[in-house]
């Protein structure tokens, strides 16, 4: 396919993506999807009657959350997608010849502000990287016994704080809280001294479930509306002091960065690769048919104060040892009930090589391996006045669809 828009060749909102978002304009809060550099307003695309086969009600994409567009499910929500490829492919001439229109339709990205894509009623994070588990045990625990007894038998997870997940560009303020040294008698309160990125991305449910309803491995892409990047901070100081025995809490609640545009999971079809091996057999509930991994570029990018950025990671997607339909399947199979616009995170995603590690924690080797920033400091976690930035993208037989960035600037604490 191609657009009669102008489209880089490596932008990551290519006609084969048409994620949807939520954005400001002068003022004004509606919803969006986005081309090359512009953001496509659906209000407008609306209002001038190029949605008239859906039969929305006036001012359906005035909203300040897609959740509602969401709720509409995947009949509609695919469909609108389809009409919007079809509109801004070369060979339609159904808005392309409208030229009054198009100024209206279609904003430059650098007039408009982003805004948190959806509304989040509930928040998971899993552990779904064996890499990462792996490090994590051989740094802390036995390197001979690095998992532990439940980790491949099912994802592991935790309930997370879904009102401090925030929309990228949304400053982090260093969070405090008790650490205690090793040698130390007592803890004490203060900053953190560690604050660590994790590279996630995370789905965003899209159908909801009653209490007691189970959702088989079968039909979670049923309920899957789309991903987003996902930076779930960490302050592993103040995490490994209160973690025993109900697990991380001040350490992760203070704040999670997603990326603004939501990629729909038709969107990263073309992208589907296998699950690796799962050793043993997993439990019927939890077996699969098909290809349920995505391969998914990340990047990670640490930008100094007064600085240039220095990559710190390549990663991917597709290394994640349990999938989201298992995810989801195990997340609802005690019949917990999902609601639409809940995010479910893949914990830090991590790869094979000391360059694909997706969180500080293992890039520097919990400190023993500093990382050397382009201006000649040096990095063991993340200091007051970095940025971090985070990019995604998957790319096959030139078809290019991305994520766009997740980008957080950390504020001293008060």
């Amino acid at each position: 396919m191609e657009s009669w828009v102008q489209v880089d060749a490596n932008s990551d909102f290519s006609i084969y993506n048409i994620p949807f978002g939520i954005f400001k304009q002068n003022g004004r809060v509606r919803a969006g999807s986005a081309i090359g550099n512009y953001v496509i307003d659906l209000d407008q695309l609306h209002k001038r009657n190029y949605l008239d086969s859906f039969e929305l009600p006036e001012g359906f994409f005035e909203s300040d959350t897609l959740n509602e567009f969401i709720n509409q499910g995947k009949e509609v929500t695919n469909a609108l997608r389809v009409k919007i490829i079809e509109l801004f492919s070369k060979e339609s001439g159904e808005l392309q010849d409208n030229k009054s229109d198009i100024e209206s339709i279609l904003i430059p990205m650098s007039e408009v502000e982003m805004l948190m894509p959806v509304d989040v009623p509930n928040y998971t994070d899993f552990y779904s990287s064996i890499e990462h588990a792996t490090n994590v045990g051989t740094m802390f625990r036995d390197p001979d016994n690095a998992l532990f007894p439940n980790w491949k038998h099912l994802p592991v997870g935790y309930h997370g704080r879904s009102s401090s997940i925030v929309v990228s560009g949304t400053p982090i303020k260093r969070p405090k809280g008790q650490t205690k040294a090793p040698d130390a008698d007592n803890p004490t309160f203060g900053p953190t001294q560690r604050l660590d990125f994790e590279l996630e991305m995370a789905f965003i449910v899209g159908k909801e479930t009653i209490l007691g309803e189970s959702v088989s491995t079968k039909d979670t892409e049923d309920y899957i509306f789309g991903f987003v990047l996902f930076n779930d901070w960490s302050a592993r100081d103040i995490q490994v002091w209160e973690y025993v025995p109900l697990g991380p809490f001040l350490a992760k609640n203070f704040g999670s960065s997603v990326s603004p545009w939501i990629v729909t999971l038709e969107a990263l079809e073309q992208f589907r690769v296998e699950t690796p091996k799962q050793d043993p057999q997993v439990l019927p509930y939890l077996q699969i048919e098909g290809k349920k991994n995505f391969d998914i570029n990340l990047q990670v990018g640490i930008i100094p104060e007064n600085s240039e950025e220095q990559i710190v990671s390549n990663s991917n997607f597709k290394y994640m040892y349990w999938n989201v339909n298992q995810q989801l399947a195990h997340h609802t199979v005690n019949g917990c009930n999902i609601e639409i616009g809940d995010m479910y995170a893949s914990g830090t995603i991590s790869g094979p090589t000391e360059d694909s590690y997706g969180s500080m924690l293992e890039l520097a080797w919990k400190g023993t391996k500093p990382i050397k920033m382009k201006d000649g400091s040096e990095r063991k976690f993340i200091n007051d006045g970095d940025t971090v930035v985070m990019r995604g993208y998957a790319e096959k037989e030139g078809m290019r669809v991305g994520f766009g960035e997740v980008r957080s600037l950390i504020l001293p604490s008060d």
